[in-house]
This record gives C-alpha cells, sequence and structure tokens, in this order.
C-alpha cells in the first residue's frame, strides 16, 4: 500500500497516483469534504466487491457514487428531470446527494437493486479534484468499517483498514461536520431520505412552487 500526505507541491501527483489506482482496479482512500472516502471504479464488479468485504456492509445498501461534472450523469442516467435539475443547479458541488433513477445494466452492487443511484458533485476537497480527473464516476463511500464512526483522518484510515487498500491519500484530519443530505427527487417530487448538511427548506426553495405539493415531505 502507497500512502502519499498532501503538500502544495505534490497535490498533481497525488491526484495522479489515485487517479492510476482507481482506474486500474484498485481502492483509494481520500479526503472529501467532510470525512476520508474510498474510491473504487463504479462499474468494476471485483472492486466493488472487495469495497463491500472490506466495511462489512450489507449488500442490500447501495454504494453512493461522486462525479467530476454534470456530463457524466449520461453514463448512468438518461437525463435529470426538473426538480433534480434546479436542486443540482443549486447545491452542485456541495453536500446534496440525489437519488437518480438508471438505465439498466447498471451493477446491482452500486444500485442495490433499486434501480437507483446516489450520486452528487463532492464541495471543493481533493474528493472533487479526484472526481474531475477521471472520464467515469467513482464510489465515495466513507472510509470506516460498517456501522463505525467515520475516518476524519488518514491514521483513521490505516485502523480500520490496515495494508487492505491500494492507496491512501493523506490530507490531514478533514472538518466533519454533517453528511450530505439526501433526496429523492425521480418522480418529480422531493422526498428528504436523509437530512444532512443542506436544510430540506433550502431544497423546496432551491426546487420553486411547483414541487412543494402535499406528501412532498
Amino acid at each position: 500500500m502507497r500512502v502519499i500526505k498532501i503538500s502544495a507541491e505534490n497535490r498533481r501527483e497525488a491526484i495522479a497516483a489515485a487517479s492510476e489506482i482507481v482506474r486500474e482496479g484498485g481502492i483509494a482512500a481520500f479526503p472529501t469534504e467532510t470525512f476520508y472516502g474510498l474510491g473504487v471504479k463504479y462499474n468494476d464488479i471485483r472492486a466493488l466487491e472487495k469495497l463491500y468485504e472490506l466495511k462489512g456492509r450489507p449488500k442490500k445498501r447501495a454504494m453512493p457514487v461522486i462525479v467530476g461534472d454534470r456530463k457524466m450523469l449520461r453514463l448512468f442516467c438518461s437525463s435529470l428531470n426538473r426538480v433534480e435539475e434546479k436542486i443540482a443547479e443549486r447545491f452542485w458541488p456541495g453536500p446534496l446527494t440525489l437519488l437518480v433513477a438508471v438505465r439498466k445494466g447498471l451493477p446491482e452492487l452500486i444500485t442495490a437493486g433499486t434501480g437507483k443511484v446516489a450520486v452528487r458533485i463532492p464541495g471543493k476537497s481533493f474528493a472533487l479534484e479526484l472526481a474531475r480527473s477521471l472520464d467515469f464516476p467513482i464510489t465515495a463511500t466513507s472510509a470506516n468499517i460498517s456501522g463505525m464512526l467515520p475516518a476524519e483522518s488518514a491514521g483513521d484510515v490505516f485502523r480500520y483498514f490496515g495494508n487492505s487498500l491500494d492507496i491512501i491519500i493523506d490530507g490531514g484530519k478533514t472538518r466533519g461536520g454533517k453528511p450530505s443530505t439526501i433526496i429523492d427527487a425521480s418522480g418529480g417530487k422531493i422526498k428528504i431520505v436523509r437530512h444532512g448538511a443542506i436544510p430540506q427548506e433550502e431544497i423546496f426553495e432551491a426546487a420553486g412552487p411547483p414541487s412543494r405539493k402535499p406528501g412532498n415531505q
């Protein structure tokens, strides 16, 4: 396993190294704007299987992904609806995760058989830079054993996984805080799946009056 401590001088090297690991089917740990995450290529079955195994994550729980820009959504969904477009325009990059309907063919390890994938463009962080360096989505599941506290440092990541990962990008201690807010607006109405960093009032405001109908809570 390789560990790279980020500095102003080697940031590009760190991005390139993590990008190469993910492209080749490996697992990379990296800092996001809140905690550390684990990234593998979104459709690499072997890498996804290993990720689930290392985390002890139940396969009934879908694996969230990040993308570098909205154009990358075309790899797994036809288009965003009007409400999703407004919300993405307002809150991406940032701590807002959308559950979007996907085309057939995406691994069930990503969708958990729901026909939807949890996706976001992360806020300013190494995670965003890494996502923008790739031409495909990657996972950004928390770098912890399932059910345990999220990792705030590279040391936390190592204590959880030892040498089982392929690379750890050490960006120091992350700021922590609330996780991303998760919403499902795939049917054109907003459902808050997980309350988080962005208050629901701001989300409804961004979507506009038409989305605020009874049952949207």
